[in-house]
């Protein structure tokens, strides 16, 4: 079973290279990111046309996640991240589908560091690390994909040194991600890839994919239960080549059935 985290950067722009990289890989589930499309635009019979069920929250201009399975329905739980009643981003979007409980989310970014946005950023987190001290001891396999703007470590950015004041490398935001980390789930990129050096993300200026000058900031999560299942992992880098691209890969795991 092929999971995989995209975020695609505007699925208006991007629909074409979306269909394209599904008939082409035919993931189980994928979950989006980033739509940046109202609930009402969202490409419904498109998506479907392509022999995937489909669950989405989206937002007008920004934000909006999906999750996408093949010849399946995902069965929503919640639709937003628990903890901020007041909080109207869609960025989080839980469901069961295929026997595992998948969390697509979308972390803010969080600059300009410091400011309002990179608190929102760090509250979030918070919300996400108490959210997913529930799911860790699930007896199901529990999956939180998404696109975290969270660089981990200094092999997961080209020059590190050049990101220590940005908001996706702040000690505090590698911090918080190491506390979530320590619950007890798994960094599946770096389970299988220990040492390499693999990104998920090259900026659209000066030429950052032809010259891999990437950050890792796509990540997919697993409690124990779906770590036993884990067989491989890696991205569709490739994808990032294609014309009008997404500036990040599409990430993926696959897992034992």
């Amino acid at each position: 079973m092929k999971i995989v985290t995209y975020n695609i950067n505007g699925i208006g722009a991007r629909l074409g290279n979306l269909l394209r990289w599904l008939d082409e890989t035919q993931p189980d589930v994928v979950c989006l990111q980033e739509l940046k499309a109202p609930q009402e635009s969202f490409p419904e019979l498109a998506i479907r046309g392509a022999g995937y069920g489909v669950i989405w929250h989206g937002q007008k201009s920004w934000n909006g996640v999906a999750v996408l399975a093949r010849n399946s329905e995902p069965v929503e739980i919640r639709r937003a991240l628990p903890g901020d009643v007041e909080d109207v981003h869609s960025r989080y979007i839980e469901c069961r589908v295929f026997g595992l409980v998948v969390g697509c989310l979308y972390l803010p970014n969080g600059n300009p560091a410091p400011g309002p946005k990179f608190d929102y950023k760090l509250k979030w987190l918070e919300r996400l690390i108490a959210h997913a001290a529930e799911l860790v001891v699930s007896p199901a396999p529990v999956i939180l994909a998404g696109d975290y703007n969270v660089i981990p470590t200094e092999r997961d950015v080209y020059k590190p040194e050049r990101w220590l004041k940005d908001a996706l490398f702040r000690v505090e935001v590698r911090e918080a991600f190491s506390r979530l980390v320590a619950q007890g789930w798994t960094d599946a990129i770096r389970a299988r890839h220990p040492d390499a050096t693999i990104y998920t993300f090259w900026d659209f200026f000066r030429n950052a994919y032809e010259r891999d000058a990437g950050l890792r900031i796509d990540h997919l999560l697993l409690n124990p239960a779906a770590r036993g299942r884990l067989t491989d992992a890696g991205v569709d880098r490739a994808v990032r080549g294609w014309p009008k691209p997404s500036d990040h890969a599409p990430t993926w795991i696959r897992l034992a059935d």
